[in-house]
């Protein structure tokens, strides 16, 4: 590394943050806002703006954007020409010699190592001038090439495996349509019911932050939250006895407020936080079956389109979930449809399991990659 030079990450380019656009800025028509959660996929919903603004908050494909407030991350923009809002940088090559994909991998190793100096912050911050000093070494061009063309070959190894878990979910998401078609129109004249009927929901509860914990201990709980089902970055501990409120890892969670509001997620046991609810199957109804029918694009829909916004947030209209009237399958054809489900979820474990080991490697040679050890 004798050749590599010691600059702080402000010295490598020039990082341009985003226009201040504001709701009444919004539009249906023009070019599209690029905001953090459609960068993350936490939101489809998209902004647009009709009017003009400095040249330098356009983004055009190609360009990287770097999140520096809530999730961080870095991202290479496909989309079409469109505006840039804040709390993103757009990098501008200006400063030094920079192969782009090297710069992406020194940024993304960048940032993690950046969020552990904000660790335990309700909201993940870097400032400018944290961004701008954080040191990093730079190896001449040639050698940033080398290091990219390594870290490209295992990302693309990664992509892959994360593709065919994708594959798999389409593929239970098809059969769920093949056997029970949309559950709001019922095109297989299914006996029907409302939601209500189906499931009895029950809400979490918010014990004092002043008994949390980061370590378990004994008579300790895990409490679970929203981020938990992304991250095991922020685990947080409560004594056993300060809730009723708890989950199985195979229970149906509902991720209550967002972006992205009503998220359907399961795997975590613990304590469960007043952003989620817990969705139990009544008589006649399979747990497999309810937890694909509250995912499918149907439902998802019309919760989404009818959620409400309160204190910044958006909540899901608990009402209107309860009175939606649906399909009801016969308890044969659902338990069907688990099993079939089950057979599927076996191969997507195997293709899990690939995944960590492509994580493990990627993870590996990037850190590899920045103490010079990559030849």
């Amino acid at each position: 590394m004798s050749k590599w030079k010691q600059i702080g990450l402000g010295d490598t380019a020039t990082f341009f943050n985003g226009y201040a656009f504001k709701p009444t800025d919004w539009s249906t028509s023009g070019k599209e806002i690029i905001r953090i959660q459609n960068l993350t996929k936490g939101s489809s919903q998209i902004n647009y703006f009709e009017g003009e603004i400095p040249e330098k908050y356009k983004v055009r494909k190609g360009d990287i954007l770097i999140s520096w407030s809530g999730s961080l991350g870095v991202y290479e923009w496909k989309g079409k020409d469109s505006w840039l809002n804040q709390h993103l940088f757009k990098v501008v090559f200006d400063k030094e010699d920079l192969d782009k994909s090297f710069f992406t991998y020194l940024i993304s190793n960048s940032l993690k190592k950046l969020e552990t100096q904000v660790h335990g912050a309700t909201m993940k911050h870097i400032t400018k001038k944290k961004f701008d000093a954080f040191p990093v070494a730079l190896p001449p061009l040639d050698q940033q090439k080398k290091i990219a063309a390594i870290l490209d070959a295992a990302d693309a190894y990664r992509q892959k495996t994360k593709a065919l878990i994708e594959k798999y979910d389409e593929l239970t998401q098809s059969l769920f349509l093949d056997m029970f078609g949309d559950p709001v129109r019922n095109p297989k004249g299914f006996e029907r019911g409302l939601i209500e009927d189906l499931i009895k929901i029950q809400g979490g509860s918010q014990p004092p932050k002043k008994l949390f914990k980061s370590e378990p201990e004994e008579g300790y709980v895990r409490l679970v939250q929203i981020r938990d089902y992304k991250t095991d970055r922020y685990l947080t501990y409560l004594p056993k006895d300060s809730t009723r409120k708890f989950c199985t890892e195979k229970d149906i969670m509902i991720g209550r407020y967002g972006p992205p509001v009503f998220q359907i997620l399961r795997g975590i046991a613990g304590a469960y936080n007043v952003a989620l609810m817990k969705a139990l199957p009544l008589d006649g109804m399979d747990s497999e079956y309810i937890f694909h029918l509250l995912s499918c694009s149907y439902i998802q829909n019309i919760v989404i389109g009818n959620s409400q916004r309160t204190a910044g947030q958006t909540g899901v209209n608990l009402k209107l979930l309860n009175s939606i009237e649906i399909s009801k399958p016969p308890i044969v054809l659902q338990n069907q449809f688990a099993e079939r489900v089950q057979a599927i979820e076996a191969q997507k474990a195997l293709a899990q399991a690939s995944l960590a080991q492509a994580e493990d490697l990627f993870n590996s040679l990037l850190q590899r990659a920045f103490k010079g050890e990559l030849k």
